[in-house]
């Protein structure tokens, strides 16, 4: 019977400090997200494009009365065009930034999976002076012997979305 309470013990320890992310491919890069970020995942639907907006925000649509921005993960990232085909998925995210919250879509060439992962398994992403921008990387994870890319979600939203309106702003 101690058995059995120690293993309950460890179990729930070892949850109080495990993360889920869902993850997502993306030009066959596998990347996660903290799924308590994660409002809803829907399907690709063409958004309404704004002028002056840059190219990687595909432009806004409406979520039950929200007007919500579409963020084009591969092109802010610099991954080039995407065809969008039946697997592409609009993965929607509600960030809490100094802004306040705020919620945009991301899209992405498919989802995968929920993994759960602890803080020991995170690993933070190698300095390389400027190779590779990692402002949008909270950390890398093994997980089934490929690389994953966790992402500040949070980060990510915020100073798109905010140097974004600083441009509008400008061409205006």
């Amino acid at each position: 019977m101690e058995n059995g309470a120690n293993k309950a013990d460890v179990k729930s320890g070892l949850s109080a400090n495990v993360e889920q992310y869902l993850t997502f491919q993306l030009v066959g890069q596998r990347y996660g997200v903290e799924i308590l970020q994660v409002q809803e995942i829907k399907g690709w639907e063409k958004p309404t494009r704004l002028p002056h907006s840059p190219d990687h925000v595909q432009g806004v649509i409406n979520l039950r009365g929200a007007v919500v921005p579409i963020l084009d993960l591969r092109k802010r990232f610099g991954l080039g065009e995407a065809e969008y085909g039946r697997t592409t998925v609009v993965i929607v995210v509600k960030v809490d930034t100094p802004r306040g919250e705020l919620t945009a879509g991301m899209v992405v060439d498919g989802v995968c999976e929920v993994c759960n992962l602890g803080a020991q398994e995170l690993r933070a992403p190698p300095e390389m002076a400027g190779a590779i921008d990692t402002d949008f990387v909270r950390g890398l994870a093994m997980v089934e012997d490929k690389m994953l890319i966790l992402l500040d979600v949070a980060r990510l939203v915020s100073s798109t979305l905010a140097a974004d309106a600083v441009a509008g702003t400008k061409a205006a």
